[in-house]
């Protein structure tokens, strides 16, 4: 169980938001297998609950997907508070803040992870957005700007201030914002974040692949739960091996290839009723890479699946490949 605010989930993880992944598609398959939080794209505060953002399929929420999050990013209390306040009357359920965004034109413009080295300005915006809302409100921070004991201060000092105030979450990725995603995360820092704030919410981020390897993280770090990213990108199927270890059960045997192939296909179909034809083909591209890691002959089955040109040339690939009559498959 997770205890976020108001809202009580069943399982202590949730998938995180994925700038130009996290649709409604991915959301919808995160659900189906286990996931009982999922987030909509980030948003920049001053582009977010408005009408056309709001169309995109990537921020659209629907009603069978709650409780779902927005993300938002900014550097003006205003401006971050009303998006908070339109977005949540466009029907989310939880406002987390983005101050951790690692992506260099978003700290160029000292937005996402740039508010690491203004503490005070990251603790206005905060009350700013909780005096907005009536929802859940948690921030989403790394463990620094950089490796400088300063910038661990500016941190530090950004946790103590926001646990004083009773936030709803502190989700921490274990790395600065200056490491991008280079190097391992450092957990221990996490870890001793818990220890020190027990009473504060604290959600683990970073290098999250593997069930297992999730687990042990959750319960040595201590943490009240665990936001999954890359991780789930292309592999809903980790929620279910997640969710099997926290009930005892054994892991669950990696998905076979007819049922790979059947959730490629329900991905892609929803993918088709989101965007027009065109688009949905070369927008999927970025998901079959990811799915094909899981295929004994991935190099092959990438290339085939990216060089679809229609839905129809996509769905003979899948079928080509993910069936069990395929001799090469056989010969692997």
């Amino acid at each position: 169980m997770l205890k976020i605010g108001n809202l009580v989930l069943k399982a202590p993880f949730v998938q995180a938001p994925l700038s130009g992944y996290s649709d409604y598609a991915m959301r919808r398959l995160a659900l189906d297998f286990g996931a009982p939080l999922t987030f909509a794209g980030v948003m920049l505060a001053k582009s977010a609950a408005h009408p056309k953002i709001l169309k995109k399929p990537e921020f659209q929420p629907h009603d069978d997907e709650h409780p779902i999050g927005a993300q938002i990013f900014g550097d003006d209390p205003s401006i971050m508070s009303k998006a908070a306040k339109d977005l949540q009357a466009a029907g989310y359920d939880i406002i987390d803040l983005n101050f951790s965004c690692p992506t260099p034109k978003v700290v160029s413009r000292k937005r996402g992870g740039w508010m690491m080295t203004d503490p005070e300005n990251v603790i206005q915006v905060y009350k700013s957005v909780r005096d907005a809302v009536t929802c859940p409100v948690t921030i989403k921070l790394r463990v620094g700007f950089d490796s400088s004991s300063e910038s661990y201060d500016k941190f530090y000092d950004i946790v103590s201030e926001t646990s004083r105030l009773n936030i709803d979450a502190l989700t921490i990725h274990g790395r600065t914002v200056a490491q991008r995603f280079s190097g391992p995360g450092n957990w221990d820092i996490i870890a001793k974040i818990k220890n020190e704030f027990p009473k504060t919410t604290i959600i683990g981020s970073g290098d999250l692949f593997e069930p297992q390897e999730i687990i042990n993280r959750l319960k040595t770090a201590n943490l009240d739960g665990v936001q999954i990213a890359r991780g789930a990108i292309g592999n809903p199927w980790i929620y279910r091996g997640l969710n099997a270890i926290l009930e005892g059960k054994p892991v669950p045997n990696a998905p076979t290839l007819d049922e790979q192939a059947e959730i490629i296909r329900k991905h892609f179909e929803i993918i088709c009723r989101l965007y027009d034809k065109k688009k949905s083909v070369w927008y999927f591209r970025k998901f079959s890479v990811r799915y094909c890691r899981l295929h004994p002959l991935r190099k092959h089955v990438q290339r085939s699946l990216l060089a679809a040109s229609s839905g129809k040339e996509l769905l003979d690939a899948i079928d080509h490949w993910y069936s069990n009559n395929n001799s090469e498959i056989g010969n692997s």
